[in-house]
């Protein structure tokens, strides 16, 4: 008698604990009576919190807007019975989205976003990346500080490694510089080495970049970066995917790769060895149907050794911003390139701001002058007459000789 009374009262528990689990799912079910989701939860708010949760990319993310509707607030009121009709998703997903709570501090990461400065993008904002949202794998969020504008469309990547040579630092700020005067958008990976250069050359030009990082929006990777990160953001944007405070790691710069390539018309890789991450921007660009160039370099030289392989493998030999432009031209509208000088009547490449006159008074065509000559007949800072000498030169007005040497190139005094 008491053995059965015990069977008993097992299974009255177990009744009741399948009972209290039922409840428990049905109260997550839209309309239910005790949903956790807050009813005036926004959906950039839902993408926020899935972007959050654990074993969560957008490739499943697809998959469960394509069956909820296209509600993310749906995903996350869905029992775990639900989560797991949904192709790709299994036990692990569903738990983590059905306990996201207990994982995902929402908001504490919506003030974050708010004090930080930044805003959200998701794909259903008319400024998300439209190459972006091309792609198989778009990311569903991305923090962006600055702004994305619709002549972002017409941008291209400019990537490398992050140990280069003297000869990959120039090129990569002379063809930032000249794609960034030409209104092309320039992006890449705010890294040390091809991609900080890159972006610095968009800058002088005076045109738009964006970098796109590898960490948390509010993370400076690497430090000596963080005022070039304002500069980039004032005139430009910086972009993550990922959350506050994710620090760098192996994983995450592939997945910031895939968002340079995806996001631009072509990918541009100036110097970089086999190993080199720039090499995975390659990749990803040719998945997506963009056109790759490389830079050549030395026969001799490691760092060149990932661009001559891509060359073997078809992409095009990049010479000058005039190779990159001619597989473009005809996207990119009157509206977004500066007028000719057969609209103005004069040639805008040529005009001189204040310091590049002083710098450019200073030379003369026979004879080269060193760099710190010019600093002191100039009177102007260092830093000044760098951005000078390298913005005359990118005019085709100086030419730079070993050394540190310039002079005049002739045809204007």
């Amino acid at each position: 008698m008491d053995e059965d009374m015990r069977a008993c009262g097992v299974v009255i528990t177990a009744a009741l604990r399948d009972v209290k689990a039922e409840f428990r799912d049905v109260a997550r079910l839209p309309g239910g009576p005790k949903s956790p989701i807050p009813c005036a939860m926004e959906p950039r708010e839902a993408y926020v919190a899935l972007n959050m949760v654990e074993h969560v990319g957008p490739v499943r993310l697809r998959h469960m807007l394509a069956h909820f509707g296209g509600d993310p607030t749906a995903i996350l009121r869905a029992t775990r019975s639900q989560l797991m009709a949904v192709h790709g998703i299994g036990e692990d997903t569903a738990a983590s989205i059905t306990g996201w709570e207990r994982s995902v501090d929402l908001a504490g990461e919506l003030k974050r976003v708010e004090e930080f400065g930044c805003h959200v993008v998701t794909q259903d904002d008319d400024s998300y990346p439209a190459s972006l949202r091309e792609i198989y794998d778009p990311p569903s969020v991305l923090y962006v500080k600055g702004t994305l504008k619709p002549a972002d469309k017409n941008s291209v990547a400019l990537v490398g490694s992050r140990q280069t040579t003297t000869y990959g630092l120039e090129v990569a700020r002379k063809l930032g510089y000249q794609l960034g005067y030409t209104g092309v958008t320039v992006v890449s990976g705010g890294a040390r080495g091809i991609d900080t250069a890159a972006h610095q050359g968009a800058l002088t030009a005076k045109g738009r970049t964006i970098a796109v990082l590898g960490t948390g929006i509010n993370l400076v990777f690497p430090p000596e970066n963080a005022e070039l990160f304002e500069r980039i953001a004032a005139g430009g944007a910086i972009v993550s995917q990922f959350p506050f405070n994710r620090p760098a790691d192996k994983q995450s710069f592939p997945i910031r790769n895939r968002i340079v390539a995806g996001m631009t018309l072509g990918t541009v890789v100036v110097e970089a060895n086999l190993s080199s991450g720039a090499l995975i921007t390659a990749n990803f660009a040719t998945e997506y149907g963009r056109q790759v160039f490389a830079v050549p370099g030395r026969i001799d030289s490691p760092r060149s050794k990932g661009c001559h392989e891509l060359i073997k493998q078809g992409a095009k030999l990049c010479e000058g911003v005039e190779d990159i432009l001619s597989e473009f031209e005809y996207l990119f509208p009157p509206s977004n390139r500066p007028a000719s000088p057969a609209e103005t009547g004069t040639l805008p490449g040529l005009a001189l701001s204040d310091n590049e006159a002083k710098a450019f008074a200073v030379l003369s065509t026979g004879d080269e002058r060193a760099i710190d000559d010019v600093i002191r007949a100039t009177g102007l800072p260092a830093s000044a007459v760098s951005v000078a000498l390298f913005s005359l030169e990118m005019k085709k007005l100086v030419r730079q000789l070993p050394g540190k040497m310039f002079l005049r190139s002739g045809g204007r005094e």
